[in-house]
């Protein structure tokens, strides 16, 4: 006899990061996949829209009474769209994973200068849990609602954490390159064929929004910047900062995450390709005095999205961290 499944729903399913959250849950063996929500593709059969998607259900609209009885609901919409929706589904009952920034900050007064809105929900950040496995797994394992971390900040708070939580380090700069989909699903020239291939990027230059989030979680100040890659997916950061105590600081790397599945220290520098198309980070550093260098690879829809995001429900009903979760790159 098989071992008895939960009943899950992805709203907002047409995007980039809602659509991988699909895909992996329709191979899940815990998981009975009931729903999908895309207001765009809403009274499709989802196969429709996606043909690389056979999942067997049809688009419905973003409504909570279409999710009701659902022991779990992954939202994947754009910053504030979901809030009172998440609100509403917690009250119901439904444990929620939000791929959105909204219940990602401590300070909410922060969250609302970086994205510039006003939280509709402010309450529901008290009991909201920062969803970087690897580092928040016993508060995870009990939360109602998890705030999936950002792409970006995910491949450098995991190697970086367990520095600042000893106080080893200091003047971070973060140079991170993602590829296209990390934009998102969107009719935008500036993410077109023609403008990035065979072309290599900055934006985002003290704006980006992935910045205070980093800030926020280490404690420290840092300096961001994201370029745009000509690939579709992957990312990959190269970390530049000063540490009081070299030795401390690469043996705290060395062992920070041994026995971790998705997270491995490599003592090669790794390659986007390594991680792409896996959950897993995959970081290396190099010291030369006080001065250090981490490199550190993730893809952005997996380990950044969706991929953390099923580990988090993993997490939270019990079931092994691997189910549904690839852990090999393609050769």
């Amino acid at each position: 006899m098989g071992k008895a499944r939960i009943k899950a729903a992805v709203v907002g399913a047409n995007g980039y990061a809602g659509a991988e959250v699909l895909r992996l849950l329709s191979a899940h063996p815990r998981v009975e996949l009931v729903a999908a929500t895309s207001r765009t593709h809403a009274g499709k059969p989802v196969e429709e829209a996606f043909p690389s998607l056979p999942v067997g259900l049809t688009f419905s609209d973003t409504a909570a009474k279409e999710l009701k009885g659902c022991d779990v609901v992954f939202t994947a919409l754009p910053q504030t769209a979901g809030a009172r929706l998440v609100g509403e589904l917690t009250d119901g009952g439904a444990r929620v994973v939000d791929l959105s920034a909204d219940y990602r900050f401590d300070d909410i007064g922060l969250y609302e200068k970086t994205y510039g809105v006003t939280h509709p929900r402010r309450e529901l950040n008290d009991f909201a849990v920062y969803g970087l496995c690897e580092v928040e797994r016993e508060r995870i394992r009990k939360a109602k609602l998890v705030a999936n971390p950002g792409c970006y900040v995910t491949s450098a708070l995991l190697p970086l954490l367990p520095l600042a939580k000893k106080g080893l380090i200091s003047d971070v700069i973060i140079d991170a390159k993602s590829g296209t989909s990390g934009a998102g699903r969107k009719s935008d020239e500036a993410y077109s064929y023609c403008t990035v291939d065979e072309s290599f990027r900055a934006y985002g230059v003290f704006t980006h929004r992935h910045a205070p989030e980093i800030s926020e979680k280490l404690g420290i100040p840092v300096l961001f910047t994201p370029h745009l890659l000509p690939i579709k997916r992957g990312i990959l950061s190269t970390v530049y900062f000063r540490t009081n105590d070299p030795a401390a600081a690469e043996s705290i790397l060395k062992n920070a995450y041994v026995g971790e599945r998705f997270v491995t220290y490599s003592d090669k520098l790794p390659e986007i390709a390594w991680a792409a198309h896996t959950n897993r980070c995959i970081y290396s550093a190099r010291f030369d005095g006080e001065r250090g260098i981490i490199v550190s690879v993730i893809d952005n829809l997996l380990k950044g999205a969706a991929g953390q995001a099923v580990q988090n429900m993993n997490i939270m009903f019990g079931f092994d961290e691997a189910d549904g979760l690839p852990v090999c790159a393609p050769v």
